[in-house]
């Protein structure tokens, strides 16, 4: 049986012999329903007019992006890490080639990820590179559409899950909202990689916080300071969104100063 794929949100469910009758991420207020309604597709689909492109963006640390654009749009990073390569979110296209290519940096080890929107194919990413773990905060488990036994759930702030590589549970967005911190990346400044916890922006000296973005919903000023708060034991330079946007420097600044006028803006 197919394991269908909401052309939506990217994301695929349990194998089933037609497709679910609903998504339930992209019912969420935080997502919505495309204009011509519930439409579903197979990876075997995506795979025929798509293709995936790698670029390096610092020593260590490659994006990979699916073009043209499919569903959400997100990148995928992998930080390639002595205690083994880590694949920070996902994205839906995974194909022989995505896999030559990342075989040729070293593997994966493991994934882990920000929030439900971009759970994607996750299954059948760890299940092509021998059925790594894939760590998931516990306060989102409802929203996963594939369960498999590779999919680890972890609880409390944060989960060390490789040589310097920490998970800090932020929330805000989701209950189980995710970022990574890179301890030696941007050469030992750090890098943190936020998904859209928080976004980086046009501006991209700063960054933004939302309940959801499609649907310009905002977060309370308190959850944005517990977002602030959780990050501030850690050194980072640079950040990191899913979409190719960049704080090229002074993030750890970038988020004081964005939340700060986040919360005055808001406040009235």
């Amino acid at each position: 049986m197919p394991y269908y794929m909401c052309a939506t949100c990217g994301t695929q469910y349990a194998e089933s012999e037609q497709p679910p009758e609903h998504c339930i991420i992209c019912e969420d207020e935080r997502q919505y329903i495309g204009p011509n309604g519930q439409q579903w597709t197979t990876l075997d689909d995506l795979k025929r007019e798509h293709h995936n492109v790698f670029t390096s963006l610092l020593p260590h640390l490659t994006s990979v992006v699916t073009e043209p654009k499919f569903a959400i749009g997100q990148r995928a990073h992998i930080v390639q890490s002595p205690s083994g390569n880590v694949l920070w979110d996902s994205i839906s296209l995974i194909d022989d080639a995505t896999v030559e290519k990342i075989r040729s940096l070293g593997g994966l080890k493991a994934m882990a990820l920000s929030h439900p929107h971009y759970y994607s194919t996750i299954v059948e990413w760890s299940h092509a590179f021998g059925n790594f773990p894939i760590y998931i905060h516990s306060g989102d488990r409802e929203w996963v559409t594939r369960p498999d036994a590779v999919i680890q759930f972890w609880d409390g702030d944060t989960l060390e899950i490789g040589d310097g590589l920490t998970l800090i549970r932020c929330g805000g967005h989701f209950e189980g909202s995710t970022v990574m911190h890179w301890r030696d990346g941007a050469d030992g400044k750090g890098v943190l990689f936020v998904g859209d916890t928080m976004l980086v922006v046009n501006d991209t000296r700063y960054v933004t916080f939302m309940y959801s973005y499609p649907n310009t919903i905002p977060m309370s000023a308190a959850k944005v300071q517990h977002i602030v708060d959780m990050v501030k034991p850690f050194a980072f330079d640079k950040i990191y969104d899913a979409f190719g946007r960049v704080v090229t420097e002074k993030g750890y600044e970038a988020v004081l100063k964005s939340a700060e006028r986040y919360v005055k803006a808001i406040g009235g």
